[in-house]
């Protein structure tokens, strides 16, 4: 399998294990059907897209190859933006992303194709805001995550620049927030910005990173650090806050992502191109049903992302095409 980098293959691989010791707690539906290879299956799948896919598209490529060697599969992960030129050029027959596609991305695909493209849905995502580990803040409330992060704060409230106005004291009250973010090719740079800022301004000392587990190694790093990133890139350096909006305070757990409770839960997505004459291509069509099978999200749970349901993975493969 080809990779776009040898580096982006081995922070994967480091990663899958520290995903994995966040992941014990994780359950898997047992109900989820297992895969079924089928024969004759071989080709190549290019992969084009979500950053905070990237690594979970590595383990699924890998464990994927393992059923079909004759399969050859490229992943490059950029961010969510990049996933629907590939998909209407051609280049790329996986779209991953982070968020749903923005209307005017859908009319550029339907109108080179006829169609739209078709929305798999292939994990949950509790969108965390990380703290460093040794930082004692318990919660905070959406309009708080607004005034720290945004100029505009569409949610009320005063801007938030030291830990002291979220009311820790001692040595933290004149500490300073630092403050690390997703560049704007980022799909979770978009969602947080509609889902957490009220579609707010962002600020411009929001420290815009290249990738997710760069957003993680800022807040580990640095003692006031804070930012948001993908619940499947946390790490023992880091701490995921309980976020409240109209109820309590909510942690970002499997149980408050899966019903949708966390306040920033999603869904995370591939995106694909199936002609609805015809369907996905063959290798794409196994590629889906093995992403929505129980090995495939037992995968998911390895990666620290949470698993989808068997009734909401079926709903997925029936809409997809790859039944």
């Amino acid at each position: 399998m080809k990779l776009n980098s040898l580096i982006s293959r081995l922070a994967a691989t480091l990663l899958l294990g520290v995903g994995s010791a966040f992941s014990q707690a994780i359950k898997v539906d047992a109900t989820l059907p297992d895969y079924k290879p089928v024969s004759g299956i071989s080709g190549k799948i290019s992969s084009i897209g979500s950053d905070t896919l990237n690594n979970l598209m590595t383990f699924w490529a890998e464990e994927f190859k393992k059923i079909y060697p004759n399969v050859s599969i490229e992943i490059e992960g950029k961010g969510s933006s990049t996933a629907p030129p590939a998909l209407i050029a051609g280049t790329a027959q996986l779209g991953p992303m982070s968020r749903k596609m923005k209307a005017e991305e859908i009319d550029a695909f339907e109108k080179k194709y006829g169609y739209k493209p078709r929305l798999v849905g292939v994990s949950i995502d509790a969108l965390a805001v990380y703290v460093n580990k040794d930082n004692p803040i318990k919660s905070l409330t959406l309009q708080q995550v607004d005034a720290i992060f945004s100029t505009t704060r569409k949610r009320g409230g005063q801007n938030i620049t030291t830990w002291g106005q979220l009311g820790l004291t001692g040595e933290w009250a004149s500490k300073p927030l630092s403050l690390y973010g997703r560049n704007s090719a980022s799909g979770t740079y978009g969602f947080f910005k509609e889902n957490a800022l009220n579609n707010g301004d962002y600020k411009s000392s929001v420290k815009e990173q290249p990738g997710s587990a760069s957003v993680v190694q800022g807040v580990e790093k640095e003692l006031g650090g804070i930012g948001y990133s993908g619940i499947g890139y946390k790490t023992s350096g880091v701490r995921a806050v309980p976020l409240s909006d109209k109820a309590g305070a909510i942690e970002a757990s499997q149980e408050m992502a899966e019903t949708f409770t966390y306040p920033i839960s999603r869904y995370l997505y591939i995106y694909i191109n199936a002609n609805p004459a015809n369907g996905p291509d063959p290798v794409v069509k196994e590629f889906i049903r093995f992403v929505l099978s129980k090995q495939g999200q037992q995968a998911t749970a390895k990666d620290g992302y949470y698993p989808l349901p068997a009734k909401k993975a079926a709903e997925f493969l029936e809409s997809s095409g790859a039944k």
